[in-house]
C-alpha cells in the first residue's frame, strides 16, 4: 500500500507546540493526517482539532473523532473559518509547507519532474490556472520573474526566453515538454536540483504559495491566544526567510519595530533560536525530509 505522506518532524513539531489537553488547535496542512493524529493523541475529550486542505483527495483520509474537524479550503482563510465554527482564539497552529509525498508520486498532478503526465501542478484541482497556462500564457517578463524569484535560477531569463521560442510551434501540455525545453540549462552534475528549483517555481506561481503563506502567518497572530504557539515547517529558502522574517518582527517582510527607548518591539518569542532539522536517522527513513527546518514561536501580547 502506497503512504499518503510520512511527516517530517512529527514530535519535535507537536512537542513544540506545548500542547493543553483541553486546548484548540489547528492543523492548517492535513495532507495524509500524520500530524493531525499526534496531535489527538495528546488532547483529552475537550480538546478540539481544526484541520485545514485545500485538495479533495485528502478526504481519504478523514479522521473519524468527535473532536476533529476537516475544513475543506485554503489555510489563506484560516481566520474566516475559524469564526465560521465559533473559535475566535486558538492555542495553537502546526503548518507542514512541504508538498504531499501523494502528490509528487501522482504522474496526473504533474508535480515531479520524474514522471511524464500534463502540467497541472494544481493543489486544488477546482482552481483555473494550471502549470501549463502559466507557460503557454504568461509574457517573457512574468516568466523571468517566476524562475527568478521563486526558482532562484541564474538563467530565469533565458529559459523564459526558451519557453516563448518554443510555443511560437507548439502548445506546452507534458512533463516532457516543460523538461524537453529546460534540458539546455541542465548540468550533469546539478541535473535534478535545476530540474527541481524550476518546478518549485513554476508550482509556487500556480498555487500563490507564497502570498497564501503571508496570509496564513498574518492571520495566525490575530487567532492565537497569548501563550499560544505556531510551529512551522518549511522545506525551501523563501518560505523559511519568510516564517523567520514573521517570527522576529510579525510581519513577512521583516520590519523590526522598535519603541521609544529602542526596545524591539515582536508579538512572538522564538522558542528555538536555532533552527530544528531532522535527525540523520530520520533522514535516512525518510529522505524527502532532509530539507525541513523547523522553527516554533509563542505569542506574547494580546
Amino acid at each position: 500500500m502506497n503512504v499518503y505522506h510520512t511527516p517530517a518532524l512529527l514530535n519535535e513539531s507537536i512537542d513544540g507546540l506545548n500542547i493543553r489537553p483541553e486546548g484548540v488547535y489547528v492543523d492548517v496542512t492535513f495532507g495524509g493526517g500524520g500530524h493531525s493524529r499526534e496531535i489527538l493523541k495528546r488532547l483529552g475529550k475537550k480538546g478540539r482539532l481544526y484541520a485545514f486542505d485545500q485538495d479533495a483527495d485528502v478526504c481519504r483520509n478523514r479522521i473519524d473523532d468527535p473532536r476533529f474537524v476537516l475544513v475543506k479550503s485554503n489555510f489563506r482563510y484560516l481566520k474566516n473559518f475559524l469564526r465560521y465554527y465559533n473559535e475566535e482564539h486558538v492555542d495553537g497552529i502546526l503548518a507542514d509547507l512541504g508538498v504531499s509525498s501523494h502528490h509528487f508520486d501522482d504522474p496526473e498532478r504533474g508535480f515531479s519532474f520524474r514522471f511524464p503526465g500534463q502540467l497541472d501542478m494544481r493543489m486544488n484541482r477546482l482552481a483555473k490556472k494550471k502549470a501549463s497556462d502559466v507557460l503557454n500564457e504568461y509574457s517573457q517578463e512574468e516568466l523571468t520573474r517566476v524562475f527568478s524569484s521563486y526558482g532562484e535560477l541564474k538563467n530565469a531569463a533565458k529559459i523564459a526566453s526558451s519557453i516563448v521560442k518554443f510555443r511560437e510551434n507548439a502548445t506546452i501540455e507534458s512533463v516532457n515538454d516543460f523538461v524537453g525545453i529546460l534540458q539546455p540549462f541542465v548540468f550533469k552534475d546539478k541535473e535534478k536540483k535545476i530540474l527541481a528549483q524550476a518546478f518549485q517555481a513554476l508550482r509556487i506561481e500556480v498555487n500563490d504559495e507564497l502570498n497564501a503563506l503571508s496570509d496564513m502567518l498574518q492571520q495566525s497572530l490575530e487567532v492565537l491566544k497569548k501563550g499560544g504557539r505556531i510551529s512551522v515547517i518549511s522545506y525551501h529558502s523563501l518560505e523559511d526567510r519568510m516564517v523567520k522574517n514573521f517570527f522576529r518582527s510579525g510581519n513577512s517582510q521583516g520590519e523590526i519595530a522598535k519603541d521609544f527607548f529602542g526596545n524591539v518591539q515582536t508579538p512572538f518569542k522564538i522558542i528555538n533560536r536555532k533552527v530544528i532539522v531532522p535527525s540523520e536517522e530520520e533522514q535516512a527513513e525518510n529522505p524527502r525530509s532532509r530539507s525541513a527546518k523547523l522553527r516554533i514561536a509563542e505569542k506574547i501580547v494580546e
